[in-house]
């Protein structure tokens, strides 16, 4: 049996993710009800109670409905290129986005920084605290159990996770312990579940989970910085578009944004 091309491995996956679309939305790419009344938000997983929170009161304030498609970043960038029909794409890092803009499938002027976030270190509630520093013992505090992350070959707080444990110098000792996940907050789930002892997510997500305890927080200068651009999709003809893109960056957003954690960045 011949083996298939990676191109054609990425377009299989990206078609089934636009046939669950589908099914989800009733929004099939090209068709007329493409762009019906409800607009349409790629969004990254971490973003959902955040994101729901706002989304709702837009809905209050402007009686406009906003679906959303929570996955990882990669998987949602994907989609948008496969021709997902996406009016805004709100992303947990700058590659993806950038991804997108190589490609002209955003429009450049809408392109804003909208969030940052604080990556960390999570256990099970009644866990102890852990003093993160170069060298920690976090081989040993798994204690034969794995360490939950998303995919830190391309999603972005798996990047994040492993660019931290790089510089702290403990990635290599942890490497093959890693219980890679599809997005954030599957890796939440992990040790929310009892999964996994550890787990590195944003404090969003911790925070969003009572399962969970944060025991440590990872420093600042040990990763790049934590950012969540958004923009129009370069397809978008929704007449809200630019509305929507305005009230993300409103103080009514503003503060719902950081009642769950995040740092707005405008």
């Amino acid at each position: 049996m011949r083996r298939l091309t990676h191109f054609e491995v990425a377009l299989t996956a990206a078609t089934t993710c636009l046939a669950v679309l589908a099914m989800v939305t009733g929004i099939v790419p090209g068709s007329a009800d493409a762009q019906g009344k409800d607009l349409l938000v790629f969004a990254a997983a971490s973003l959902k109670n955040a994101l729901d929170d706002v989304n709702g009161q837009y809905l209050k304030d402007t009686g406009q409905r906003v679906v959303v498609s929570y996955a990882a970043s990669p998987a949602l960038a994907k989609q948008i290129e496969a021709a997902a029909p996406a009016d805004v794409f709100i992303s947990a890092d700058l590659d993806w986005m950038d991804y997108l803009a190589q490609r002209k499938l955003i429009r450049p002027e809408t392109r804003v920084n909208l969030l940052g976030n604080r990556l960390v270190l999570i256990g099970p509630a009644g866990a102890r605290d852990v003093a993160i520093g170069p060298g920690f013992a976090l081989a040993a505090l798994l204690g034969g159990g794995r360490l939950a992350m998303a995919d830190p070959d391309s999603v972005p707080a798996g990047k994040y996770g492993k660019a931290a444990l790089d510089r702290l110098g403990v990635w290599t000792s942890v490497q093959d312990k890693v219980a890679r996940a599809e997005n954030v907050r599957a890796a939440l789930a992990l040790v929310s579940r009892s999964e996994a002892p550890l787990g590195i997510v944003y404090q969003t997500d911790a925070a969003a989970d009572t399962g969970v305890k944060i025991i440590g927080v990872f420093p600042g200068d040990t990763h790049p910085p934590i950012t969540y651009p958004v923009a129009a999709v370069a397809t978008s003809s929704h007449p809200t578009t630019s509305a929507y893109l305005a009230y993300l960056r409103s103080a009514a957003a503003r503060q719902l944004f950081e009642r769950q954690g995040f740092i707005a960045l405008k």
